[in-house]
């Protein structure tokens, strides 16, 4: 039996009012999502996010949905008139992106200053929330951290998706956490660094592309062969499936590997990293007990109440 969502009432966003008479059309053709998901060859999550206005549909399953369910153009129409990269600057922005993450097929990474999000262990991604707004806020650190780890499971516990990450240097040079916790980080890049579907590779500082990204962008190549480009500024995320655009910036990524250290190098750069880390935690610890002990030392002393009197000794046989 299938269950149909409530609806949710009146909304302002077009992309949504879109989905909603891709749905409305759907079930007047009598149709599933697995089913229309068949015909425009993509999966049924593919199709519910369309109806739930989170992702565009490419103009070719628009044409190809107006077709199939007989709408006569009405789905054009009305996709023609959203504004789709004002709908990707919601506040729930980031979610498009997770959406799209958990179907590609392959994710290539170019990224700054720090670790992205499918790298990062745990402690890692703990502490970096913790520099946030929400540090005071356990369980909501707790809640977020499991989100994260949770982003990682179809990565770690299969062969795919492929994953390209190239990381400049600075993301393993800048501290998060203290010194314990990017030895930590480091070591897990050296671990899910050995799996089959996951490359790393560092751009040293030293590195000059001819043309190097000016910020952290994501390349995702999805199972309808589609391809999306994803970059953040402070506080939007932004999305771009346009041909053109896709692919001058996988060029520039491609270019920009040719440039970067190979993957046994930039492991033994991790390598030393980590030993570096390992060697100020260490350091850091010996600091902190020498103080402490400086501190007991102290404490642990009696103070006489008066100057030491020399008490003269008796000679034997006097």
């Amino acid at each position: 039996m299938s269950h149909r969502k409530a609806d949710a009432g009146p909304t302002a966003s077009p992309a949504k009012l879109f989905g909603e008479a891709l749905r409305f059309a759907r079930e007047q053709a009598g149709l599933t999502q697995e089913a229309l998901g068949k015909l425009l060859h993509c999966d049924r999550t593919v199709v519910t996010r369309y109806e739930g206005g989170h992702r565009p549909m490419p103009l070719d399953s628009v044409k190809a949905c107006d077709r199939i369910l007989q709408t006569g153009g009405m789905l054009y129409l009305l996709w023609k008139r959203v504004d789709w990269q004002a709908d990707v600057e919601h506040p729930d922005w980031f979610q498009k992106y997770v959406d799209l993450e958990a179907e590609a097929l392959a994710i290539r990474v170019y990224q700054y200053a720090r670790v992205n999000g499918l790298l990062q262990c745990a402690d890692y991604a703990h502490a970096l929330f913790r520099m946030g707004a929400d540090r005071d806020n356990p369980v909501l650190l707790h809640d977020r951290v499991t989100a994260r780890m949770g982003r990682q499971k179809r990565l770690l516990e299969s062969d795919d998706p492929l994953h390209i990450a190239v990381l400049d240097e600075s993301v393993i040079r800048s501290v998060v956490g203290g010194p314990g916790v990017m030895g930590r980080q480091m070591e897990h890049l050296l671990e899910v660094g050995e799996r089959s579907n996951i490359c790393i590779q560092i751009a040293p500082f030293g590195c000059m592309p001819t043309r190097r990204p000016a910020t952290s962008m994501f390349l995702l190549e999805m199972p309808d062969g589609s391809e999306w480009l994803y970059s953040e500024s402070l506080y939007r995320g932004h999305f771009s499936d346009a041909p053109s655009v896709v692919s001058e910036h996988r060029r520039d990524y491609d270019l920009l590997r040719g440039n970067v250290l190979s993957v046994s190098d930039s492991r033994a750069l991790i390598a030393d990293a980590m030993e570096e880390y390992r060697h100020e935690e260490r350091r850091s610890q010996g600091d902190r007990l020498a103080q402490e002990q400086l501190q007991r030392g102290p404490r642990g002393r009696v103070r006489r109440g008066g100057p030491r009197v020399a008490i003269p000794r008796r000679r034997s046989g006097a």
